[in-house]
């Protein structure tokens, strides 16, 4: 757990009842966050059964039929497989507010970058060279599109996305940005967080009654309670239970559930609302589970390697699988559990190979790249 920095004592004042000099005890080697780990992981198992099993159009050609009539009872359920999206967004708030905290705006930059270009950039030239050489399942992109895919800006753009999952990195460059610039430049303090968590709130709320584009793209009324849910619950994990942080969990639950129901059930009316309000109030009781400290148990050393593998499997999976199905399902005439099961594991063995031989060693250089070399005391005398 990040050790208080300077100041901290007296980011609370009056809003919580106890001194918030004394955050919750971390318990260890950060045995709770460990379960956060496997919660990543379980969101982009998700994800991937949705665009394995849960959707039509390129992943029916690839298994040569409708997944609802291949995988008539795992269908049923996977088409709810994408609010694993929704997930990562309430577990991102929390892991950012906390990942933050003492940090520079430069060191939080730096760090976001790290994390972000080498993995993807790798997944980028993986899936355009899939889409090269078997063009029925993903078709190639202009040279110009591709470059631009490069600056993870392509959405705005308005260019032709290489991955189809990198809307979900465009949503949360905008949730970085915005918190970086509203909080981490002044230093991240329980006030400073709070009062963040609730303006952008209410700026969410109002912006449901906007037609304009630019500030429905800035604030992202769609997305903002889950991440507001995620950076309230982290504040329970460091400083404990108050009513504020709950009033603010509580307010953006119910938002998020109503986001996810309008957004997600109503243009596809064979979900059922119910189970959409269900797995929105899960995924906030897991994370809440782990801010509570429930999930101390969860301290098994294979969860620290499930949160690795977890962003380079959610960025390859998609295309890459569809491509694998395809060359064994319709090409090699493997049954569809065996190819589902075959196609899972590689896109895990693949996610393994891109943090062991690209984010670990390249990510630390990267991020040492991008720190700004100390001026020269000699150099910076001016001449006579």
């Amino acid at each position: 757990m990040a050790a208080s920095p300077p100041g901290l004592a007296a980011a609370p004042g009056p809003l919580i009842s106890r001194t918030a000099a004394a955050p919750a005890s971390s318990g260890g080697r950060g045995s709770r966050l460990l379960a956060l780990d496997g919660l990543r992981l379980v969101a982009a198992l998700m994800v991937c059964l949705y665009h394995y099993t849960g959707r039509g159009g390129t992943v029916s050609a690839s298994w040569h039929g409708s997944p609802a009539h291949i995988f008539p009872t795992l269908s049923r359920a996977a088409v709810y497989g994408n609010f694993g999206v929704q997930f990562f967004f309430v577990i991102s708030g929390f892991v950012i507010c906390m990942s933050s905290w003492g940090r520079t705006l430069g060191d939080f930059f730096r760090s976001r970058i790290a994390r972000l270009y080498p993995a993807y950039w790798v997944a980028l030239f993986l899936i355009t060279g899939a889409s090269l050489a078997l063009p029925a399942v993903v078709h190639a992109v202009r040279l110009d599109e591709f470059l631009v895919n490069l600056t993870m800006l392509q959405q705005p753009m308005g260019a032709t996305r290489v991955l189809g999952v990198c809307w979900t990195l465009w949503v949360e460059v905008r949730f970085y940005v915005l918190f970086a610039l509203l909080v981490v430049l002044r230093g991240v303090t329980y006030r400073r967080v709070v009062l963040f968590a609730c303006v952008w709130t209410l700026a969410g709320v109002l912006c449901n009654s906007s037609s304009n584009e630019l500030l429905n793209q800035i604030i992202m009324p769609e997305y903002a309670p889950f991440f507001v849910g995620g950076l309230a619950l982290y504040l329970i994990h460091r400083f404990g239970s108050d009513l504020l942080a709950w009033g603010i969990v509580a307010m953006s639950w119910l938002l998020a559930q109503s986001e996810a129901t309008h957004g997600l059930w109503g243009p596809h009316p064979h979900r059922n609302p119910y189970v959409v309000i269900a797995i929105v109030t899960v995924a906030y009781a897991a994370v809440a589970a782990v801010a509570l400290g429930w999930t101390r148990w969860a301290s098994w050393r294979w969860l620290v390697t499930a949160g690795a593998l977890t962003y380079p499997f959610y960025l390859v999976h998609e295309h890459l699988g569809w491509f694998v199905i395809r060359v064994l399902h319709r090409g090699l005439g493997l049954p569809p559990w065996p190819t589902l099961a075959v196609t899972v594991l590689g896109m895990l063995v693949l996610a393994w190979l891109i943090h062991r031989f690209v984010e670990k060693p390249f990510g630390p250089r990267l991020k040492r790249a991008l720190k700004p070399r100390p001026v020269d005391a000699e150099a910076a005398q001016p001449t006579r």
